[in-house]
């Protein structure tokens, strides 16, 4: 059962939740592709065994590199939780060490959304949400963020 679920309150109702954009991968998949071109030149025939071997071992460190950013990004995308119900809207993130952060929807003064261009042809970006006092932490690489602001600020 995941965080929101255990923590709603009788009555509360889940509006709409939100995702990590695929665009956290990044990283893996440039390693991933550079570690196999490393690797295709490694197996060119007139490289000097010195060379490939190199070549390979380079290959080799940037593929176990891209592995380990892809489990980071995976395990990222799973410890974080943004959902937006009636009441309030939610933001949990960790697994054993967990940081939370709630706001209810009457303390919201504004929501702001930033994108890049990449964001905007993606549809991913930054929510912002401000409130009396403090607002919640930054939402970075939000997937579809216009629509998770559309549901925080419809009332």
């Amino acid at each position: 059962m995941s965080y929101v679920q255990k923590i709603l309150q009788p009555g509360e109702h889940l509006a709409a939740v939100g995702r990590l954009h695929w665009i956290i991968y990044k990283d893996a998949v440039i390693a991933l592709v550079l570690s196999l071109v490393l690797l295709w030149i490694a197996a060119v025939p007139t490289l000097g065994s010195g060379t490939a071997s190199m070549t390979r071992l380079g290959g080799l460190t940037l593929a176990t590199a891209a592995a380990w950013l892809g489990i980071k990004a995976w395990f990222d995308q799973w410890i974080t939780e943004i959902a937006v119900t009636d009441r309030r809207v939610i933001y949990k993130r960790g697994f054993i060490k967990r940081f939370t952060a709630e706001m209810n929807m009457d303390k919201i003064e504004s929501v702001a959304v930033t994108q890049s261009i990449l964001g905007r042809l993606l549809d991913y970006g930054t929510i912002h949400v401000r409130g009396t006092g403090d607002g919640l932490e930054h939402l970075h690489r939000i997937r579809s963020p216009i629509a998770l602001r559309n549901c925080i600020i419809a009332r």
